[in-house]
């Protein structure tokens, strides 16, 4: 059972390991959007946003509904919004850490 669960955290991470899903979920974290909608808002060419839908819905990341032509896509579960938030945090500490020992070996290369 445990193996199957690690497999499963595997594949939603897998499914969020792209740059593009990452904006897509950014831009649906408050409320949803049409495709349109993020098309526009991130840029992308049609074909593409619909191959990283694909995906995310794939994976249950996001869920869709249709308004006559229009689909409209959301998170499926908020807690996602937390754990990118977490994630951000994450990767701030590190950088600042990364920063302060960057800072420590300039100041020990520097000649005295």
């Amino acid at each position: 059972m445990q193996e199957a669960l690690r497999t499963y955290k595997a594949n939603i991470f897998r499914a969020l390991s792209h740059p593009t899903r990452i904006a897509i979920l950014e831009v649906l974290r408050d409320h949803e959007l049409s495709a349109r909608t993020i098309q526009e808002k991130l840029g992308l060419e049609q074909a593409n946003l619909s191959q990283h839908l694909a995906i995310l819905r794939s994976h249950q990341i996001v869920v869709n509904r249709k308004d006559g032509n229009q689909v409209f896509y959301s998170i499926r579960n908020p807690v996602l919004v937390q754990v990118l938030d977490i994630m951000r945090q994450y990767i701030q500490g590190s950088l600042a850490d990364a920063v302060q020992m960057l800072g420590k070996v300039a100041f020990e290369a520097s000649p005295r």
